[in-house]
């Protein structure tokens, strides 16, 4: 044998076997032995030898403290078949069929969303051994997150800590995952507030404010002049929940703050509150600058708008330097019309509603800037009145409306509706304008869509799909009526799950497309109808 006593080990020994290892014992024998036929069996004996060493070579140590059991979660468990429908609903891997084609299966990842809204909503507890998973699909899916750590609850913050991949989950929850500090416990309050994290006092104070609203801007207050002005832009943006008619005075004084984002987030909240000061000087500001002309034959709106942007101005929040390609007198306009209180105007022009007002001619070609700015001051100032007369009709085409000019506008200001009302004009505009233009629309109506309104989005996934044209150009809509049309609906669908006879002109093969994409929309339905039923159980005292 062609054997020479080995060193002793280096510190790197280790390494160097398993280098020998990787490149192979003739291209690298294992240090001291020599190459040749032995030098592999010699490789595995310097392992063995190697790895007793390292394991008798560990140094004794403290024992570590034992971690604290994982807090109690007081929901009641989830019934036996949804959590095995959570376990289906979290191995599946997104993915679709050849040629990029979905399939009629449903896509199980999209149902994640719902399955957690229903679980969450009905007060179910998740089953531990399902939060790896769950963590792991948070994880990947920032959408998911607040969703899914909702229903992780206090034992996913508790596994967060233990796993760095997690670590997450912390930073998502109030205060980093620590309890914070209740209303009786002042001292404690104070402690977090004066030398707490970012994260736990932005965290403290939002949830100081949505219990007490008053509580949470006196803290506020007690160190405002010695923050950064990123924190105070963070900390002011927190008034928003429970802003009244007391926080005035805080605002009026953060007009003068140091930071020009600190003003103009205190400009903006100002102005959502009809009664202050800020807003009346808006309202004298804009109704000077906008006014009837009762000389001509027909009334029309005649803009005037400022000539230049004082000091004061600023102070209240107006920009002085327009975006590239505005001109300084309409960026100006614009501002100070939004942040006016809209019951100006009546008062302003004539005593008349919102829908004569918005009807009325605007001269010079200032409309298109006055609507605009309309449209912005409906929205921040959630004023439906004034919504319903800047949306106008359903069947009005959407660069003709009486004040929203684009699909965006329209949307926005459908959201200050109510989910009924909403829900009706969007299946209006449907039934006039077909699916093409009212993807946005539809994304800011309540889930499950209501009964007219599911049954004009299917109407018309029928009328395309007769015109024989693309089904592909219709995915996204297909996509929303999957997680959004109530499950009701399902059996209206049969008819369209077969393949329809393709008109001469139709796209080739848009017939099986067709079918395949009613098939999966049907089968979703009804799993979504599977769920929320495995989500129930009977009444009585939860386990």
């Amino acid at each position: 044998m062609n054997r020479t006593p080995a060193d002793a080990p280096a510190s790197d020994a280790w390494e160097e076997l398993v280098t020998s290892a990787l490149l192979g014992t003739d291209r690298r024998t294992p240090p001291g032995w020599a190459p040749g036929r032995e030098a592999p069996a010699a490789l595995l004996d310097a392992a063995a030898v190697e790895t007793v060493r390292r394991r008798a070579g560990l140094r004794p140590a403290r024992a570590a403290e034992r971690l604290e059991r994982a807090v109690d979660d007081p929901r009641r468990p989830l019934p036996p078949a949804a959590a095995r429908r959570l376990a289906m609903l979290l191995a599946d891997r997104p993915g679709s069929g050849p040629g990029g084609r979905r399939g009629a299966a449903p896509d199980l990842m999209e149902l994640l969303p719902q399955w957690l809204a229903l679980a969450n909503a009905r007060g179910f507890a998740p089953p531990p051994q399902a939060l790896p998973a769950l963590l792991d699909a948070a994880r990947g899916r920032t959408d998911l997150r607040p969703a899914a750590l909702a229903f992780a609850g206090p034992r996913a913050l508790w596994l967060a800590r233990l796993n760095p991949d997690w670590r997450f989950a912390l930073r998502a929850a109030p205060g980093g995952g620590a309890s914070l500090p209740g209303p009786g416990e002042p001292e404690r309050i104070r402690e977090l507030w004066e030398e707490g994290l970012f994260a736990e006092r932005v965290a403290l104070l939002s949830a100081i404010r949505a219990q007490d609203p008053p509580a949470a801007r006196e803290l506020l207050s007690t160190t405002w002049a010695t923050e950064r002005a990123e924190d105070r832009l963070m900390f002011l943006d927190s008034l928003r929940t429970g802003l009244d008619a007391s926080d005035e005075p805080f605002l009026e004084r953060a007009l003068a703050d140091r930071s020009r984002n600190v003003r103009a987030t205190a400009a903006e909240l100002l102005s959502a509150l009809p009664a202050s000061a800020l807003a009346a000087r808006m309202a004298d500001r804009a109704g000077s600058c906008v006014a009837v002309d009762r000389t001509r034959s027909v009334p029309a709106i005649v803009v005037e708008a400022p000539h230049q942007c004082d000091a004061g101005m600023e102070r209240d929040g107006v920009v002085p330097k327009p975006p590239a390609g505005r001109g300084e007198r309409s960026w100006w306009l614009g501002q100070l019309v939004e942040a006016a209180p809209l019951g100006t105007w009546s008062r302003r022009l004539g005593g008349r509603t919102p829908e004569e007002i918005v009807a009325l001619p605007v001269a010079d070609d200032w409309r298109p800037e006055l609507h605009a700015a309309w449209c912005r001051a409906a929205v921040r100032q959630r004023d439906p009145d004034w919504s319903r007369a800047l949306l106008g009709a359903p069947s009005v085409p959407e660069a003709g409306g009486p004040g929203a000019v684009s699909l965006a506008e329209r949307a926005k200001l459908l959201a200050t509706l109510g989910a009924a009302e909403r829900a009706d004009w969007v299946a209006r505009f449907i039934a006039t304008h077909g699916l093409s233009e009212a993807f946005q629309l539809l994304g800011v109506c309540a889930v499950p869509w209501s009964g007219p309104l599911g049954r004009a989005v299917v109407d018309a996934l029928n009328i395309a799909r007769d015109a024989g044209s693309y089904p592909w150009s219709f995915s996204g809509v297909m996509g929303l009526a999957e997680r959004c049309l109530d499950p009701a609906e399902a059996g209206r669908l049969e008819g369209l799950t077969a393949v329809p006879d393709e008109p001469e002109d139709a796209s080739p093969g848009a017939g099986g497309y067709w079918a395949e994409a009613f098939q999966r929309l049907t089968t979703t339905l009804r799993l979504r109808a599977t769920m929320s039923a495995e989500l129930t159980v009977p009444a009585g005292p939860a386990s």
